[in-house]
């Protein structure tokens, strides 16, 4: 990969302000990081931009150095707050990758603007949320987390403990979701962009089937079940192999097969 600079901006997004880093040349490839994660943990991933390829990395929105006054967050709105991101920079269409929350989120923005979209790859994507991640979501509150757990969201999170404890907090309040997080077939078959479904087969959230129903609905779909895998499972010894496989299928190497 290509060695590279990151620069880092604010843009005042919708009621936001928006953090961002980008780095590389060329295409624009959008990253979008997990549920309590930031765009910062795309290092452990990409440690410099793919060639061909100019990295956007937004935190999203209460996330990172994010701002969200609202104190309310919807993957829908997350949606709109990379479009409107998009916008700003000039960027018509793109490729993007996302994990988890930010796999949601894409889910909104190709079908709330489907042309936008030219590629993209979700890992630990989910089209609604089942009774396994709602128990999940019961248990996870600012005071059941441990000290490590806040030290970890230190270093990602940069406006203080009150945005933590928010970040659970709405987290928690997922559990309770259900017309964010409501994607029927005929809703998932609006989507164009070509998209690759990567999930773990272990995955305590999001149970496979729920990958093979997306798979079903999306046109243009490929599926890569990671064996033995849990939740977000691109990480440490999967790296190379899923940066290897991503990049491959973005790059449209696979059309045709």
């Amino acid at each position: 990969m290509e060695a590279s600079t990151s620069k880092g901006n604010v843009e005042r997004i919708n009621d936001i302000e928006m953090y961002y880093e980008t780095r590389g040349d060329g295409e624009p490839l959008v990253l979008l990081h997990g549920g309590g994660g930031a765009g910062v943990n795309w290092e452990l991933i990409f440690d410099a931009a793919p060639p061909g390829y100019r990295l956007v990395i937004p935190d999203l929105r209460g996330h990172g150095r994010s701002t969200n006054p609202s104190t309310q967050f919807s993957f829908r709105q997350a949606a709109k707050d990379v479009l409107a991101l998009m916008d700003r920079l000039r960027i018509d269409r793109f490729k993007a990758i996302g994990l988890s929350m930010g796999a949601k989120t894409l889910l909104h923005a190709a079908t709330q603007q489907p042309a936008r979209i030219e590629a993209m790859v979700l890992v630990s994507a989910t089209p609604y949320f089942p009774e396994q991640a709602r128990a999940l979501m019961r248990q996870l509150t600012p005071e059941t987390r441990s000290e490590a757990e806040w030290q970890q969201m230190r270093q990602w999170h940069k406006h203080g403990d009150e945005q933590i404890r928010q970040l659970w907090r709405q987290m928690n309040a997922l559990k309770d979701s259900y017309d964010d997080m409501n994607f029927t077939p005929p809703l998932l078959s609006t989507i164009t962009a070509r998209t690759l479904l990567v999930h773990g087969d272990r995955d305590p959230l999001y149970p496979v089937k729920l990958a093979l129903e997306m798979y079903s609905a999306i046109p243009r779909s490929y599926l890569w079940v990671v064996p033995n895998a849990g939740h977000g499972p691109i990480f440490s010894e999967m790296r190379e192999r899923f940066v290897e496989t991503a990049m491959a299928f973005l790059r449209g190497e696979w059309d045709g097969q």
